[in-house]
């Protein structure tokens, strides 16, 4: 028995081992290295059936997930190759590539091949390369009702332990799994299963989280908790999002964790739902007219908001229609890919169509898909295919003065038949012939029309008399080299009018050199002109036009320049030695023309000068005296001033004084060689130049007592530095003064109050004051009895001094109180002045007085000082002219007693 069951052993060990090796010998991966798919037809129509793909993961799966490159064909789960929107082989043939994914989440792709074989029509064998066979069914439709069975979704297991190495896989990754967006339902839709190999033993709970589940957006992805399928609620957007990476879980009944969670990829297959956007719903573009083919003129450009780099989001573009279809219909043409529009053929001509519109698509699937329109208006822009021509064929004539700069000769109109007021259409100028003096210039007019033909020189009518110019006409923008113009030109005759002309100097200026001590009626020059009239046989004359010193004369009929006044090489006049004076020259014409000339003299330097010593005072100092420089100046020019030399020759000056020159004999070293007491001293020196020219200069020296260098002049010390001494002095005394005058006031104010009279003992004033205020007087009014304004009113006999008042018998006159309305004062003056008047009592200060007397302490005194005289010698006479109150007083004061009474 023993060795029975080592036999039984042994077979066993034999048979595992077998089983192993055939195990490790298996390669995940497709069945065939290349896929070919041969149909009958061109025209694939969706649910076409193609063929099955063979893959194996090394397991027991057999059902696998599967994608393509290419979103027409669909590989369904079980391997089954399927069109899933129609497809069209223009060239016979399209491929593709089919993607699955080992158990080890390595992602495998095999190249696919779809290819029209017409000579093997009713063939249902499909062979691929390298041997092997993939059966096919001939083109079945798909009808989901009936022939196509319901697809079994994908089983997604969690990794699990090999039992075999007691050990979990490491970095386990699961496919992703396809969801085409925009599916219609029914919902919720089955998408994959997962399961747990605990399963077969216990009870598993399943369950997802993550975004799409029960993060935003919630419920999308739901899941059966007790068989692990997968379910979506809801249709898809790629555009929205594209991806969803949800959490798979397997937990046992008591929400024990039965497997590691699971990451499950559910990528959002574009499906074509998005149509192409124009970038601009109309596009402006513009194109030369006579543009040869193949001339760019625009780019329109669309956008599709599918998958990039899909057929869904492939654009083509291509023109739909043109208008008008004049000379062509296909005058453009459009880069399908790029959306570049181009000239197609010749013949743009802006003159018969100045505009054309296109109707460009832009379609998706490479042109084949959803389309999307857009207008395109193209402006056929004015080139030059037409030549300005003159308006006038014959020849144009023009007269114009000689001598004449920038004069108008002629206008030459064109026309053009291109567009106006571009560069095609505005003309340009030029003379091309008749003109080598370069005696005209041509420009363009303002309306860009007109070409204006002026002199740019003089012209000479004794030289040419008649100019014949060849003028040519272009534009501004060359000529279209499709085009074959011919330019314009015209011939201008222009004449030239002789006028009067002035007489020209033999050159523009003369320059002669003169000694300035040239005797006067001594001839400096003769300048002379000629006139350039020699048909007209004209007598040319002169005259000085501008002699600024007035040196000199001419000669009318020979032009023969003399000296008039002596000249002067140091005057003011003269500049650099050089003196300028206009000379005219004009002819006998009943209006004479003046030419000029300008006379430039150089005058001769003589030695008419003697020098100067500039330095006319200075101080110095009577102890131990600084040397004092003093400079030399001469008018002459070099040659007759340095070196000079001087001398005193005044022997009591040279007793107190030195005068040399120094080193280079340009400059006076003035000495005080002995103490002499402060005081103003004048210094008489003779300086010569080196021709011996002299002249006496007095230098007055103030000597100042002080020692060395620095000169200090103490009687100017008041008006100098001490200055603020002195003004501080006077302040004081302003100060002093202003003191007085206020205790003077003080003591006044401390007086006591009393009754002053009216008029003061001693008090003798001969003159007559005015005032113009009514009471209170020059000082405070508190401190005057101002009750003395109303004696005059009250008639009081007490007022007077016994040895003035007037002694005779009187009848009373009554006066009349003082108003309260101040109305009515008016009539109270006048009715109290007449009172007054015929009152022979009353004092000299009347009614009209009493209201502008200033006080009894007036310093301007009484008018009753009028009274004050007893000697009667005042003549009062000359009171009677200033009215009937003063011819009172006149009566009372100068008349006598009998006057009186």
């Amino acid at each position: 028995m023993g060795t029975a069951w080592f036999a039984v052993l042994g077979v066993l060990f034999v048979i595992f081992q077998a089983a192993a090796a055939e195990e490790s010998s298996c390669t995940p991966g497709f069945e065939s290295e290349q896929l070919i798919f041969k149909v009958t037809r061109k025209h694939l129509r969706q649910g076409t059936r193609l063929g099955k793909v063979g893959f194996s993961d090394c397991t027991d799966r057999t059902r696998f997930l599967f994608s393509t490159d290419d979103s027409r064909f669909l590989v369904q789960t079980d391997g089954l190759v399927t069109v899933k929107r129609q497809v069209v082989l223009h060239e016979g043939h399209r491929v593709f590539f089919i993607h699955s994914w080992d158990s080890q989440g390595q992602k495998l792709t095999v190249p696919a091949m779809v290819l029209y074989d017409g000579h093997h029509h009713g063939n249902n064998n499909l062979k691929t390369d390298h041997h092997h066979n993939i059966q096919l069914h001939d083109q079945i439709e798909v009808d989901s009702a009936t022939t196509q069975d319901v697809p079994q979704v994908p089983i997604l297991y969690f990794p699990k332990s090999n039992p075999g190495l007691k050990r979990r896989k490491r970095d386990w990754v699961i496919p992703p799994m396809n969801v085409a967006e925009n599916h219609r339902g029914p919902f919720p839709q089955e998408v994959v299963q997962i399961r747990s190999d605990a399963d077969k033993t216990k009870k598993i709970f399943y369950s997802i989280t993550g975004p799409g589940a029960d993060e935003p957006p919630v419920g999308l992805f739901t899941m059966d908790r007790d068989t692990g399928y997968l379910y979506l609620t809801q249709g898809l957007d790629r555009e929205k999002q594209d991806k969803y990476t949800l959490k798979a879980h397997a937990a046992t009944a008591g929400s024990t964790s039965a497997e590691d969670p699971m990451d499950i990829v559910i990528n959002v297959i574009d499906q074509n739902d998005n149509k192409p956007i124009f970038t601009m719903s109309t596009y402006m573009g513009e194109v030369p007219e006579a543009s040869e083919k193949g001339t760019e003129v625009i780019k329109v450009e669309a956008t599709d908001a599918d998958q990039p780099n899909t057929d869904n989001s492939d654009i083509g573009y291509r023109i739909m229609n043109q208008k008008p279809e004049q000379p062509s219909p296909n005058m453009f043409t459009i880069n399908p890919k790029t959306g570049v529009i181009r000239v197609n053929e010749a013949g743009l001509d802006r003159e018969k169509i100045p505009e054309y519109e296109l109707q460009v698509q832009a379609a998706d699937m490479k042109g084949e898909g959803l389309t999307a329109l857009t207008k395109v208006i193209i402006k056929v822009t004015d080139s030059n295919d037409h030549a300005p021509v003159f308006t006038q064929p014959e020849e144009y004539a023009g007269t114009v003065e000689e001598n004449k700069v920038d004069a108008l000769v002629v206008k030459m109109e064109v026309t053009d038949g291109d567009e106006p007021h571009t560069p095609a259409w505005n003309a340009k100028f030029s003379i091309i012939n008749g003109d080598p003096g370069n005696l005209f210039t041509v420009k363009t007019g303002t309306n860009k029309q007109e070409g204006i033909i002026t002199t740019a020189k003089g012209l000479d009518f004794e030289r040419t008399s008649k100019h014949t110019l060849l003028v040519t006409v272009v534009n501004e923008a060359p000529f279209a080299p499709s085009v074959q113009l011919v330019t314009s030109t015209a011939t201008v005759v222009v004449t030239v009018k002789d006028v009067n002309e002035p007489p020209i100097f033999e050159t523009e200026e003369k320059h002669v050199s003169k000694s300035e001590n040239l005797a006067v009626n001594s001839t400096v020059v003769q300048y002379t002109a000629s006139d350039p009239d020699t048909g007209r046989k004209q007598k040319v004359m002169y005259k000085i036009l501008k002699d600024p010193a007035g040196w000199f004369g001419i000669d009318k009929d020979t032009g023969v320049i003399k000296v008039r006044n002596q000249m002067d090489r140091e005057s003011s006049f003269v500049k650099e030695e050089k003196y300028t004076a206009l000379i005219g020259a004009y002819d006998d014409d009943q209006i004479p023309a003046t030419g000029t000339g300008t006379l430039i003299i150089k005058l001769e330097d003589v030695n008419d000068n003697a020098p100067v010593v500039e330095d006319r005072s200075f101080q110095v100092c009577n102890k131990k005296p600084a040397h004092q420089l003093l400079t030399v100046t001469d008018k002459d020019g070099p040659g007759f001033t340095s070196p000079y030399s001087v001398n005193i020759k005044d022997s009591s000056t040279k007793a107190n004084w030195t005068a040399v020159m120094n080193n280079n004999k340009t400059g006076i070293i003035l000495t005080l060689i002995r103490e002499l007491e402060s005081g103003f001293y004048k210094v008489i020196m003779t300086v010569s130049d080196n021709q011996g020219l002299s002249q006496v200069s007095t230098v007055t020296v103030e000597v100042c007592d002080c020692t060395g260098e620095e000169v200090t002049c103490r009687e100017k010390v008041i008006a100098g530095s001490n200055l603020p001494v002195i003004m501080g002095i006077l302040g004081g005394v302003l100060l002093l003064l202003m003191l007085v005058l206020l205790l003077l006031l003080l003591a006044n104010k401390n007086k006591p109050k009393k009754e002053q009279p009216l008029l003061l003992d001693k008090d003798v004033r001969d003159d007559i004051f005015f005032y113009d205020e009514e009471g209170g007087g020059e000082e405070d009014q508190d401190y005057f009895d101002l009750g003395v304004l109303h004696r005059g009113l009250d008639n009081r006999p007490h007022v007077f001094r016994d040895e003035v008042a007037p002694v005779f018998q009187y009848q009373p006159v009554v006066y009349k109180p003082r108003p309260a309305n101040p109305e009515d004062i008016g009539g109270f003056i006048d009715d109290n002045l007449k009172a007054a008047d015929n009152d022979p009592t009353a004092p000299p200060y009347d009614s009209l007085l009493v209201f502008d007397y200033e006080g009894g302490g007036s310093e301007a005194g009484s008018i009753s000082s009028l009274n004050s005289s007893s000697d009667g010698d005042q003549d009062y006479d000359c009171l009677s002219d200033w009215g009937p109150r003063f011819k009172k007083l006149a009566d009372m004061y100068g008349g006598g007693d009998d006057d009186m009474m």
